[in-house]
């Protein structure tokens, strides 16, 4: 019976040891205050309380060990509710969601100034901006490890740059070889 439950243990840890991978969050304001030190690109999550594909994003592909490793190396990531009434000081000015209403906070609500300010039309969608904490896109919809891939290491190489053309995107994805697992 002792061996069953210590075999049961070891089974337990290895499996949370393998699946636990975590993201390092910080607010909008941090990230760039953390530029100024260390300057890296910001990816953002944006996200609301009822949104499922939002929910499957931070399950399947936040929580990927290989997306988790490489934001955490070369962006500032930052988890925002779309819809939240948290406030938040950016490039000079305060954006807040005047209305915003408590009785709401877990279904539909009003959308965030900061949620307009940067082009968010639909949920999840997930903010890259540079390191002056300047808008690069917003990019809509769930994504899978492989498919965020492509953007993470586009914009993390500045290769959005040189794709003035539908395409230069095109053969940019054609030759892009996918390495995430999962």
């Amino acid at each position: 019976m002792k061996k069953a439950q210590i075999i049961l243990v070891l089974v337990l840890l290895i499996s949370v040891v393998g699946i636990a991978q975590e993201i390092n969050w910080v607010s909008l304001e941090e990230a760039v205050a953390l530029q100024k030190k260390n300057p890296k690109k910001i990816m953002m999550d944006v996200y609301t309380n009822w949104c499922g594909p939002c929910k499957m994003l931070d399950r399947n592909t936040f929580h990927n060990k290989d997306v988790a490793n490489y934001v955490n190396e070369h962006y500032y990531a930052v988890k925002f509710n779309a819809e939240g009434n948290e406030v938040v000081n950016y490039e000079g000015r305060t954006f807040s969601n005047p209305n915003y209403d408590p009785a709401l906070a877990n279904r539909r609500n009003s959308a965030h100034e900061l949620s307009r300010y940067f082009q968010v039309q639909a949920y999840p969608t997930i903010v890259f901006l540079d390191e002056n904490g300047k808008l690069i896109f917003p990019l809509r919809g769930y994504k899978t490890p492989a498919q965020i891939e492509l953007y993470l290491k586009m914009f993390k190489t500045d290769k959005h740059k040189e794709m003035d053309t539908q395409e230069k995107f095109n053969a940019y994805y054609q030759a892009f070889k996918p390495e995430f697992q999962g």
